[in-house]
């Protein structure tokens, strides 16, 4: 990926993302985070700058008129009474799959080259640890095909970052989850005819998300921390979870903005924390 497809809605949208989630045009932080610009970023911002003075501007409209919404398969999903829960997940499966994605000009979603699972509704995107819980479904299933697809996504995902994020959207690189990688190569290699393959497969992905979680680690001395490490009064390395962004999360960029206004610490820590429980798999 290049630099300019990396960059988050905030980096793209300068001014007009501070508008839309301080006026309230969405209920929710992150649904304009995950809106597909019809033009290029530039071009929405010279007509925001021209239009935005004017009389009659409604940023909703303005909106409308330059964004879509991520598409929702699920929508069109109907419970079916009286089969049994096994049987309702099965049929979830294919409302919930998304095939490799086409890059999207200035999305903040991160295309994958497979095909995965979304959680459905307003979460259009894979999430990195909840997505191992996914797994063990899929197995009941027998879809290992998927999964094989997933964890070669979440491969993908190290060797384009050298880490996995939160979740495949742009807005989600400063910080990963829980690093169930190692489990989910575990769980892939149990279900496989040769499991030494499946651990030679994905050993480089491995060890390079193992140097993300201790990057810094060597060079700590007692009661140092740096990013993911953290060296003891005994000089033992333990890991902590971490964001490298101190600033609102986007997708929860007005709740961040006014709990800031409510605290007496310092915005940037109490905002860095709030990421780092984020990594750490806790929701808000």
């Amino acid at each position: 990926m290049t630099e300019a497809s990396r960059l988050s809605p905030a980096e793209r949208f300068p001014g007009l993302f501070e508008e839309v989630q301080q006026t309230g045009v969405f209920p929710d932080s992150k649904t304009f985070c995950d809106l597909i610009p019809l033009n290029s970023p530039e071009a929405i911002l010279e007509a925001y700058r021209n239009e935005k003075s004017l009389p009659n501007f409604q940023l909703r409209t303005f909106l409308d008129h330059h964004f879509i919404p991520p598409g929702q398969r699920e929508s069109g999903f109907t419970p079916k009474p009286g089969i049994t829960a096994e049987e309702h997940v099965a049929r979830l499966w294919s409302y919930l799959m998304r095939e490799g994605d086409n890059p999207t000009t200035s999305s903040s979603l991160i295309p994958l080259p497979f095909p995965y699972v979304v959680p459905g509704g307003r979460f259009q995107e894979i999430y990195y640890w909840d997505s191992y819980f996914t797994f063990l479904g899929l197995l009941q299933c027998g879809k290992i095909g998927v999964v094989t697809n997933m964890v070669d996504n979440f491969a993908w995902l190290i060797d384009q970052f050298g880490f996995i994020p939160n979740g495949n959207r742009t807005y989600f690189l400063s910080r990963s989850q829980p690093p169930f990688f190692a489990l989910m190569v575990s769980l892939l290699a149990e279900h496989s005819s040769s499991a030494s393959d499946v651990y030679h497969r994905y050993a480089p992905a491995l060890l390079r998300e193992y140097q993300f979680w201790m990057e810094g680690a060597s060079g700590l001395h007692a009661g140092e921390a740096n990013r993911r490490v953290a060296a003891t009064g005994s000089q033992a390395v333990l890991n902590r979870y971490w964001d490298d962004c101190p600033e609102p999360r986007q997708e929860s960029w007005r709740e961040d903005i006014h709990l800031a206004s409510q605290s007496d610490r310092s915005s940037e820590d109490l905002w860095r924390d709030l990421r780092a429980a984020c990594e750490s798999g806790w929701d808000f």
